[in-house]
């Protein structure tokens, strides 16, 4: 970097709105599990490709993982035991991928931060995929090359399914991006880092339902890539951690031992417009934040550690490397955004409650209703409040599906300085109004919620359609909570009446239901 600037030693969101401040809280505590390598996941290979087009299948199956010693942990994840294997996409191709679904029930794949038409190919509530019933969907990338991630959405046993480990890293890439003297030899110097969080019973396995709470769920052992007590063995000055928070409901703060500086590149969207520099980082739920770390002052056989809050979860052991004098450079990217008309309506999405009594406008989530509409192509702003009481309240991450918007502000004030990038996910603190200005570029119904897993399946939810001149109420078809139920009861062997979902009883103590 040309310029110097004193870095950020703060986490900038509303401290009384912590996640450990809630009564079901629960501290990470460190393992007594050996260290462990730091599970580095493959990169996809694909079926087919030629100069333009690519051929992707990606296979949801159940699976057993050695996370601890001892038995094996019964999970879920995509083409391998647990989480996924990396899924590259280039900027300008066209991606056919075959969607597998070998588990005991229906799922769905949500291509979180890619831009696609929605709802049946961004993967929401209203695209399942059955056993042994593939699908295949075709969509070109036109995106700024960023970090992006793949979950399942399958409506209201979404927690469920991340739980079990259907999540994976997703990276674009782009020529801009490559042209910029940044590491990026994957598994080397360019590394996944995706945080979680689960409780091990007693035979180390994982039990969603008894673990489940309302206001998020969330473990006592630190996951990175699935990995408990991760070690990388660090060989090149510098390093680029493309962090993901992939927890149900933990914020992440992190910093690292010696107050080692985080250059931060990139956010959920891409890259920054210019570099910005933190000793403390906080990631709320499903956001991302691809930083470089500089161990030019270290020599072989130290050690850096990186911590959230007290709790270290990641060690750096520092080998031989040569030196690298490349600079990152202080302008990044261009971020443009088409402005908004003067008149144009400003959409408004209020986030209330906790626990149970969660909602959006004051209204948990149905799977027929449409919510809001905007015009295909045109840039509008939307208001995004948090209606929780400062002291009493909770930080809720909001996402929305369809594409990135660019932050305007946050209670008339400036975004952070990490926030000037392109987004599709952000922390509201309590008492507070962020406006975004969202512009879509594929018509579809798609969602938008709080991404504390718990709450959005708990109802936090609405849905939007985005519409064209030439078919303004096109209809979509969208899945019944019947159609749900029914479907749920056949593969689980009972009647719908029957189906014990823990999200369900959020409606059901507020006398609503999902249809």
């Amino acid at each position: 970097m040309t310029e110097s600037k004193q870095p950020i030693d703060k986490y900038f969101f509303n401290e009384s709105a912590y996640d450990y401040h809630d009564g079901g809280y629960i501290p990470l505590e460190v393992s007594d599990a050996p260290e462990s390598k730091l599970v580095i996941p493959s990169v996809l290979q694909p079926d087919k490709e030629t100069d333009t087009d690519v051929w992707y299948t990606v296979e949801a199956q159940p699976g057993e993982t050695q996370i601890l010693p001892g038995e094996k942990t019964k999970t879920w994840g995509y083409n391998q035991s647990l989480l996924g294997q990396t899924i590259v996409y280039q900027s300008g191709k066209t991606y056919h991928v075959t969607l597998k679904n070998s588990l005991p029930e229906l799922t769905t794949f949500h291509w979180h931060g890619l831009d696609v038409p929605g709802p049946y190919i961004d993967g929401g509530c209203h695209a399942p995929v059955f056993p042994g019933e593939p699908k295949e969907i075709t969509f070109k990338v036109d995106q700024p090359a960023a970090t992006l991630w793949l979950h399942a959405h399958p409506c209201p046993l979404t927690g469920w399914d991340v739980w079990y480990g259907l999540a994976a890293a997703v990276v674009v890439k782009d020529e801009h991006e490559a042209s910029l003297p940044l590491p990026r030899n994957y598994g080397v110097d360019d590394i996944p880092v995706i945080l979680q969080d689960r409780t091990f019973d007693e035979h180390n396995q994982w039990n969603y339902d008894k673990d489940y709470d309302p206001d998020g769920t969330e473990g006592k052992t630190a996951l990175i890539n699935g990995t408990v007590n991760p070690t990388f063995d660090v060989t090149t000055q510098k390093l680029r951690l493309r962090f993901l928070d992939g927890s149900n409901r933990r914020e992440w703060r992190l910093h690292l031992s010696d107050d080692l500086v985080m250059t931060q590149i990139a956010s959920d969207g891409g890259l920054l417009p210019e570099p910005v520099q933190f000793k403390k980082l906080m990631l709320t739920c499903a956001e991302r934040a691809e930083v470089v770390l500089d161990f030019k002052d270290y020599k072989p056989g130290d050690q850096v550690t990186l911590y959230s809050d007290d709790t270290p979860i990641l060690k750096f052991n520092i080998k031989e490397f040569a030196p690298d004098n490349t600079e990152i450079p202080q302008h990044l990217a261009d971020v443009p955004y088409p402005e908004v008309d003067e008149n144009a309506l400003v959409h408004q999405v209020v986030m209330s409650g906790t626990d149970e009594e969660v909602m959006i406008n004051g209204k948990k989530f149905g799977m027929m209703r449409i919510d809001d509409r905007q015009e295909l192509g045109v840039a509008e702003y939307w208001d995004i409040t948090n209606t929780n009481d400062c002291c009493g309240g909770m930080i809720h991450p909001y996402h929305t599906h369809g594409g990135s918007f660019k932050v305007i502000s946050r209670n008339g004030e400036a975004p952070y300085p990490n926030e000037m990038g392109y987004k599709d996910t952000i922390g509201v603190n309590p008492g507070e109004t962020v406006r975004v200005k969202m512009r879509f570029n594929y018509p579809g119904v798609f969602m938008y919620h709080c991404h504390i897993i718990e709450h959005e399946d708990g109802g936090m939810m609405a849905q939007m359609q985005v519409w064209t001149k030439d078919d303004p109420h096109k209809k979509y078809k969208l899945m019944s909570m019947d159609t749900l139920m029914n479907a749920l009861a056949k593969e689980r062997h009972c009647k719908p009446d029957q189906l014990k979902i823990k999200s369900l009883e959020s409606y059901e103590k507020m006398g609503m239901d999902m249809c």
